[in-house]
């Protein structure tokens, strides 16, 4: 007795289609092998799939059988093949004769035979609708999350026994289903404003500019500036996803396991603050599992590095590669795996131990020595890869006790979002989004200057000298700068405003 049933299996956040193929012996001894390079979890779904079918009052278990995994060359992980493990033994026994050719099962099995929910539902039942599958079976809990793909019929079950009784026709359950449109119109909710920072226009104006072209940005000043408070407004000021970003995204999330039970799409841009004791696997990625880490459940968003300084140095520098590339490579012993990683980093920090360097009314209790180690944290080559670098000075009493709010966060989003327009039809051709994502040749090509931006620049480099990274970054933060004046034109005003963005790394 055989049978095959379909199921699938997560690679990052792509997935390939699995054959659960069970073969039943009547004659020899008593077995149930699981084969086809199955890890540990999978190798338990054995004992999980034997004593929910023990409970459902099916004694099938004194026949030698075999359940291979197949392809066999590549190892298997994850608990999601206990329903079509056992499913297929039920269909190999005959018990069940339904066609389920078209059909995708995925789902932890408790012991008394219930269905638990598994991540990665969202990879894993798109990459089945694009091989041709028509429905897939899976837990009731994941079902919100798999409906997202329109192509398939999505049914979710609380237990095994209903999915048996559907299966055999005795229970009647109409597809889950779910409009897309109305996760778009649930999101833009924040209850962070900008009206409610006071004063600091310069770095309220670079944090317009960063959102405007999806620019790293750094504010560097004493505590109690604002420096926070601005970075965590800056999601409202952020346009909606669109609808292949969310997708990206919430694929991420569901390997993750961010939003299991949750079922939602992720619409709103990420906004990942890891605490400065975090280690490089947690924020690069990894573990034995090679989860994602924080640089990837940031992509589309914002990877917020409070108090950036504290963090160690080689968790900063792991940031390096996929500030570049936008993905990240995650190798372990046994396999590699390549995450998106395009993340908008903002970070905040001191000016120096004490804080209060620059001050005009504090001193400053720090040593140069002091100083120059406690910076030296944030290396050369990752500055060179922060757009817009901002002091952020100490509140004026004046703006301070100014009852007035200050411009909202929608006010500020609307420039934002004609900026990103203006940009979505500049690149239509191209295979990027934003500004900060342009190549050189992107570059050459959409911002050219006249002779007297080139002349500013001529002497910014003649002063500072200017890496060719350092210089690419100045050209793509003008050009947002006149997207945001609605300017075709890169005029010699856009270039020195971006200029005054990136003095830090001078001092």
């Amino acid at each position: 007795m055989f049978t095959k049933i379909s199921s699938s299996h997560l690679v990052g956040i792509e997935s390939v289609c699995v054959d659960v193929e069970v073969d039943i012996k009547s004659m020899g001894m008593p077995s149930f092998t699981v084969v086809g390079l199955a890890e540990g979890a999978v190798r338990e779904s054995r004992e999980r799939v034997k004593s929910s079918l023990k409970n459902l009052g099916f004694n099938i278990f004194s026949n030698a059988i075999t359940v291979n995994l197949a392809p066999a060359d590549f190892k298997k992980e994850g608990t999601h093949f206990d329903l079509p493990m056992a499913t297929g033994l039920l269909k190999a026994f005959g018990i069940i004769d339904a066609k389920l050719d078209d059909t995708v099962f995925i789902g932890e099995l408790s012991l008394d035979a219930k269905l638990r929910g598994v991540n990665g539902v969202l990879p894993m039942v798109i990459d089945a609708a694009g091989a041709g599958f028509k429905k897939v079976i899976l837990p009731e809990e994941n079902a919100e999350e798999a409906s997202v793909v329109s192509e398939m019929e999505v049914f979710g079950f609380s237990t095994f026994s209903d999915v048996l009784r559907f299966l055999q026709g005795e229970l009647e359950k109409e597809p889950f289903e779910t409009d897309i449109g109305d996760y778009f119109a649930e999101a833009r909710k924040f209850s962070l404003d900008f009206a409610d920072v006071k004063g600091q226009f310069f770095a309220k104006r670079a944090a317009e500019i960063a959102a405007a072209g999806m620019h790293n940005l750094l504010f560097i000043g004493s505590p109690g500036s604002g420096k926070t408070m601005i970075a965590k407004r800056i999601p409202s000021i952020l346009p909606v996803m669109t609808i292949d970003e969310a997708i990206q995204t919430t694929k991420i999330h569901s390997v993750a396991g961010l939003i299991r039970g949750k079922g939602n799409l992720v619409v709103d841009r990420p906004f990942v603050s890891p605490h400065h004791t975090s280690s490089d696997v947690s924020v690069i990625g990894g573990t034995r599992e090679v989860k994602p880490g924080a640089v990837s459940v940031a992509n589309n968003g914002i990877l917020f590095l409070d108090e950036i300084l504290e963090f160690k140095r080689s968790v900063l520098e792991v940031l390096r590669q996929p500030m570049e590339d936008g993905y990240v490579t995650v190798s372990r012993a046994n396999r590699s795996v390549v995450y998106p990683a395009n993340f908008m980093l903002v970070g905040a920090c001191n000016p120096c131990p004490c804080g209060n360097l620059g001050d005009k009314i504090k001193p400053c209790t720090c040593t140069p020595h002091q100083i120059q180690r406690y910076r030296s944290r944030l290396s050369g080559p990752l500055m060179d890869r922060i757009d817009l670098q901002v002091s952020v000075n100490s509140i004026d009493f004046k703006d301070l006790s100014d009852m007035k709010p200050g411009e909202s966060s929608e006010s500020i989003r609307r420039r934002v979002e004609k900026a990103i327009g203006i940009q979505k039809k500049r690149f239509h051709a191209e295979d990027i989004n934003y500004n900060s994502q342009m190549s050189e040749r992107m570059l050459r090509k959409y911002c050219n200057l006249n002779d007297d931006g080139l002349k500013i620049l001529e002497d910014i480099n003649n002063k500072y000298g200017l890496s060719a990274r350092a210089y690419s970054k100045l050209l793509k933060v003008s050009r947002t700068i006149a997207d945001l004046e609605g300017s075709d034109e890169l005029k010699q005003v856009h270039v020195l405003e971006a200029v005054r963005y990136r003095f830090l790394e001078y001092e």
